[in-house]
């Protein structure tokens, strides 16, 4: 099933769930929202719950399972070339999606008139944007490029193609450029996975807080 099949497939069944949920787009705004039309405000609620239900979902897949069943299971540089192709895209996908949340939680709780709850979700909706931002501008660049310097260097010492623990770490004991350079993409990755870690429990927090609007 190509890219374009799996979109009209979510779009189809989103559609069969306003149908046997038609309420949703014609229910009256709850508080905070009064000044807005009601569909827009639905819509907009909408937006928010997909964006980051899947920024959430995105994050805690990639960094809590599949990077370590990949990294468990394939070559250490086949591992590494397919992150390189991944990360830029994970990491456009969740600032994307954190950027929507970010507009829509606005949008219907505008900060002059927000609760200091309302304020402290719209700041971490923002972080977790920016800690993305961060990562798919600044980090994951530099990471890649160091990565593919470092890949060339372990193949003039012949590893690189061992599954799971590296022999980096004896090579680099006889190689000083193997040493600096884990040193440096060692720091860079490190600022990279905090940078992800951050924005993962940003929005942890914030789920937290749309669970108690959840009304059964």
């Amino acid at each position: 099933m190509g890219w374009l099949s799996r979109f009209l497939t979510a779009v189809a069944f989103l559609a069969v769930g306003v149908i046997f949920s038609p309420e949703t787009f014609g229910s009256k705004s709850d508080g905070g929202n009064h000044d807005h039309p009601p569909k827009l405000v639905s819509f907009l609620k909408l937006a928010h719950l997909l964006c980051f239900s899947t920024a959430w979902g995105a994050a805690l897949w990639v960094t809590f399972i599949g990077g370590i069943i990949m990294f468990k299971n394939l070559p250490r540089h086949q591992f590494g070339n397919l992150q390189s192709k991944m990360f830029p895209a994970y990491f456009s996908l969740v600032g994307i999606c954190c950027a929507v949340s970010v507009a829509s939680f606005a949008y219907l709780h505008p900060f002059k008139s927000a609760s200091s709850t309302e304020k402290y979700q719209l700041g971490f909706l923002v972080a977790a944007f920016a800690f993305n931002l961060s990562n798919l501008v600044v980090f994951t660049p530099m990471t890649i490029e160091m990565m593919k310097q470092r890949h060339k260097i372990e193949r003039e010492e012949k590893i690189g193609d061992e599954v799971g623990w590296t022999k980096n770490q004896e090579a680099a004991k006889v190689n000083p450029k193997l040493a600096a350079m884990n040193k440096k993409f060692g720091m860079i990755h490190g600022l990279s996975s905090l940078a992800n870690i951050m924005s993962f429990g940003s929005l942890a927090m914030h789920s937290w807080y749309l669970s108690g609007k959840i009304n059964f």
